[in-house]
């Protein structure tokens, strides 16, 4: 079971209003008690170039969770 959440998504991600839906993810988090750090980056979109810039950050998160 997932104890908290983090979700970083480019603020330009021609995705996210239709497909990804973060206001969704962030309701039915507050529903289940479900911790949600949801950051949305200005300036980016759906690009490799935003997943490379934000990889550090996603496996550090990973590791402070698995110790």
């Amino acid at each position: 079971m997932c104890r908290n959440c983090w979700w970083i998504r480019g603020e330009e991600d021609q995705f996210l209003p239709e497909q990804l839906r973060a206001g969704l993810l962030d309701a039915a988090c507050k529903v289940a008690g479900i911790p949600l750090m949801l950051r949305l980056q200005p300036g980016y979109d759906h690009s490799y170039y935003f997943i490379s810039t934000f990889m550090e950050d996603h496996l550090r998160w990973h590791v402070e969770r698995l110790g």
